[in-house]
């Protein structure tokens, strides 16, 4: 009996030791696989700003994964064929994306492989439980410059339209030409900054991690991600108003320097406000649920 015992305690400590050694060898092939689109996102964090907020995608979807492990344990393991040819289409997609230069693409090929391997590895009732951690790994590629141009001068436009028929309707003698807005000895231009791009993409982040965090139903955590966007959006309105009537009532230039650095922090943090109260709506619909948040 001792003989068998310590037959079975070697061929476990064996069978431990091969499925580490392939998860190291896994991990390693990804890693090298995978290690241009690793650059180029470590690079575009680094040298802006605006995606500065990728340094903490992964560590926070890790975390996440980690804090659910006992959730999965749970679950039966079950493998599937859809996720193996999902896995194959993501590696001809990113192969052809590398090849083309395409970077995006090539980031957002990685995600749908990590979601491939998940799904013919574990199953589609494991992918399901985490598919919402894994999409917050899309907020850490940036936006392509042909999308961020597109999309910079329409917002221009709205902003300072909105704020204009705002200040008009206070009685303010205001015009608008284009993106430049007139007042009596000022003239405000409704430069690419102002657009209010930078800080949707920041709160759009932020509503997707808070929606994790809060809510459990994967609907309504949508649901406050795309609230993300009016939020950003009326809350830069607010804050050009802002300097609009600050300018003509109290002859005080906030369009640049500390003080309008202080706005700009300011009416960040009131749509952070704003995106918790939504949060707070939202969560009479959702099923009963424990924040995950370590307070």
């Amino acid at each position: 009996m001792a003989f068998i015992n310590g037959d079975w305690l070697r061929f476990h400590k064996w069978g431990l030791s091969m499925k580490g050694s392939l998860f190291i060898a896994l991990l390693l092939g990804f890693i090298w696989a995978y290690f241009p689109v690793w650059k180029e996102l470590l690079l575009a964090w680094y040298s802006s700003d605006d995606y500065s907020h990728g340094f903490f995608i992964v560590p926070i979807v890790i975390y996440s994964l980690w804090q659910k492990r006992g959730e999965l344990q749970k679950i039966s393991v079950q493998s599937s064929s859809v996720g193996f040819v999902l896995l194959i289409v993501s590696l001809v997609l990113y192969f052809l994306a590398l090849y083309a230069e395409i970077k995006t693409v090539a980031s957002m090929a990685m995600i749908f492989t990590i979601v491939s391997v998940v799904l013919y590895l574990y199953g589609s009732a494991i992918c399901r439980e985490i598919i919402f951690i894994l999409f917050i790994l899309f907020f850490m590629i940036p936006v392509p410059a042909q999308v961020f141009s597109a999309i910079t001068m329409p917002l221009q436009l709205f902003v300072s339209k909105a704020c204009v028929w705002v200040a008009m309707v206070l009685g303010l003698p205001i015009f608008r030409e284009g993106n430049v807005i007139h007042l009596p000895g000022q003239s405000l231009e409704m430069v690419q900054a102002c657009s209010g791009l930078r800080s949707l993409m920041t709160l759009l982040t932020l509503s997707v991690i808070i929606s994790y965090f809060t809510l459990r139903s994967n609907w309504l955590r949508m649901l406050l991600l795309l609230s993300g966007a009016p939020v950003a959006i009326i809350v830069n309105i607010i804050r050009v108003l802002i300097m609009i009537l600050c300018f003509y009532y109290l002859d005080l230039d906030l369009t640049h320097g500390t003080s309008h650095t202080i706005l700009g922090v300011v009416v960040f943090m009131l749509a952070v406000a704003l995106v918790f109260l939504v949060k707070g709506v939202l969560s009479f619909w959702d099923r009963p649920a424990r924040s995950k948040l370590l307070l």
